[in-house]
């Protein structure tokens, strides 16, 4: 086992937690858990913490494997942000303000904005669609009309779990140049599904929370270093402040309960005995694991889909985009990101292209995605037309998140499960999010509450904080 360092933390009582997975949800377990005093151990399979939130090398460039954002509303990950010390490098805007550019449009319409005034809700969005180039007149009214309509639905129906939102769209007025142009480019980023394939629980639960709870709920942040530097460096760091043991390149092969109620977790070379365990590992590999008898139908977590995310990379020998960000419609290409700065490049430009809901190109050979995306590239940035792609490389994410279909709901279990002492993290549980980084936090947070809760061990106010930040 490759061993991490332990330094001083809380002192513990004696209570030894195992969290098994060290992607967001398990080390926000970790950490939680550490700082009430429990001794914890946290043992993830990869070489590196972070889940599927990481950095790689390509020679002098750090990558990471995808774009990843989170939203003023993300409280929860904002926490973790602070708890790591990380949140200087992942700033939020000012403001809302995305750039829609519509490469269908005449040269002087491209360019539509949706960005938002100092004004309350909902009017803090009323001159971006009262002004959005990308929809007719009738659109726009008809798209305040169903945005109330959305703010009066409970989430947490289960009657809306049922639904699709595209279907829900359609029988409040919406076409599908509106689904296109407004609708799906938000969906399409936070659910990973279009509105046709999504709950309509989840999506009510997006745009509620995201677009009409708070004037500044939407505005977007993300990291301006790599993934790694947040998700692995500076979380390792605060693991080991914090006492918790880390093991990494350790995979689980088995955990069972023995007759005096302790939990024993099995890993090649060691046995080890743990008071509580929580498994902070995708769906599947959490069934897997589970002992017989610990979910009343554990079948379902194998009927929770996958949905995948496909990321396009295009290094140019010069600058082609002033912009941080901007998304598209009338192409292909949804998000495209300037990650230049992070990724030490210190020639010419990195851009990241972020494909949701890529069930058609995830498995499309390099060269197939390279005649597809740099002429869209081109179409959309003028000054493309006359650079060099100096390297253009895809990343494949087959499973980046749970598939947010109608029906999900009741497949997703909670942190608690029949067997005393274990319990289930990750953004796939029930948290009422979908497979976000927020929601694996949220996640992570459950857990070690309920862990703690059977321990009898007091909750670390900060813990909660993030239940009523700003």
């Amino acid at each position: 086992m490759s061993h991490g360092t332990r330094s001083q933390g809380p002192i513990a009582d004696g209570r030894h937690a195992v969290v098994v997975g060290g992607g967001l949800a398990g080390i926000t377990t970790a950490l939680a858990l550490a700082d009430a005093g429990v001794r914890v151990t946290l043992l993830e399979g990869r070489p590196r913490l972070g889940g599927l939130a990481f950095s790689f090398q390509r020679g002098e460039l750090t990558v990471d494997n995808g774009q990843h954002v989170y939203l003023r509303c993300c409280t929860a990950y904002r926490w973790f942000l602070d708890r790591i010390g990380g949140a200087a490098l992942a700033p939020l805007q000012d403001r809302l303000d995305v750039p829609v550019l519509d490469v269908a449009r005449p040269e002087g319409h491209r360019l539509g904005r949706l960005r938002r005034d100092a004004l309350p809700v909902p009017l803090h969005l009323g001159r971006s669609l009262a002004t959005y180039p990308h929809l007719s007149l009738a659109d726009r009214a008809k798209v305040g009309r169903a945005a109330l309509a959305l703010k009066g639905l409970d989430p947490a129906d289960p009657a809306l779990d049922a639904q699709d939102f595209g279907s829900w769209l359609a029988a409040h007025g919406q076409s599908a140049r509106a689904v296109e142009a407004l609708w799906d480019l938000v969906g399409v980023a936070t659910l990973n599904a279009v509105a046709g394939d999504a709950s309509l629980g989840l999506a009510a639960m997006v745009f509620k929370t995201g677009l009409l709870s708070d004037p500044g709920a939407a505005d977007i942040g993300w990291a301006r270093v790599p993934l790694g530097e947040l998700h692995d460096r500076l979380a390792r760091k605060a693991l080991d402040s914090a006492g918790v043991r880390t093991e990494v390149r350790t995979r689980v092969t088995s955990v069972s309960q023995d007759d005096d109620g302790r939990w024993i977790v099995q890993v090649p070379g060691e046995t080890l005995e743990a008071d509580a365990v929580v498994l902070a590992v995708p769906q599947r590999e959490a069934h897997d694991l589970l002992p017989a008898g610990a979910l009343d139908a554990p079948e379902r977590l194998l009927k929770i889909g996958t949905a995948p995310i496909l990321n396009v990379h295009v290094v140019y020998d010069r600058k082609v985009l002033a912009r941080p960000f901007f998304t598209a419609l009338g192409t292909p290409v949804q998000w495209v990101f300037d990650r230049t700065e992070a990724s030490g490049l210190r020639e010419g430009q990195y851009l990241a292209v972020s494909q949701s809901a890529a069930q058609d190109e995830i498995d499309e050979p390099v060269a197939v995605l390279r005649e597809r995306y740099l002429p869209e590239l081109e179409r959309l940035l003028p000054l493309t037309r006359g650079a060099e792609v100096r390297d253009f490389f895809v990343t494949r994410e087959r499973t980046a998140t749970f598939a947010p279909t109608p029906g999900v709901g009741l497949l997703r279990p909670g942190a608690r499960t029949k067997a005393s002492g274990l319990y289930l993290a990750g953004a796939w549980v029930a948290t009422g999010w979908p497979a976000t980084m927020e929601s694996a936090v949220r996640s992570g947070v459950g857990a070690a509450d309920a862990v703690l809760g059977a321990l009898g061990r007091p909750r670390p106010h900060r813990l909660f904080e993030f239940r009523e930040a700003a």
